[in-house]
């Protein structure tokens, strides 16, 4: 049984801005011990398309284990409570 702890994270990353928040979530991410499937989105048409089709208002977005944790600080809490 492998004890690799894994995340997913969808962050905003355009030519003229770099999102804070998806860097504070990778960056908490890594410090758990997360290895981290990074997926930038690269224009503001990719960002609009990804918030519409998972039915969210902001990035970041960060997964762990198939499931929805949220934005920065959903994650905060989350890595808080375990």
């Amino acid at each position: 049984m492998s004890t690799e702890r894994k995340a997913t994270l969808y962050r905003m990353v355009l030519p003229e801005h770099t999102c804070p928040f998806g860097l504070r979530a990778k960056a908490m991410l890594e410090a758990a011990g997360y290895e981290v499937e990074d997926h930038l989105l690269r224009s503001r048409e990719e960002v609009d398309r990804y918030k519409e089709e998972q039915g969210v208002s902001t990035t970041p977005q960060v997964f762990i284990d198939g499931e929805r944790i949220g934005g920065s600080d959903d994650l905060e809490r989350f890595l808080a409570s375990n």
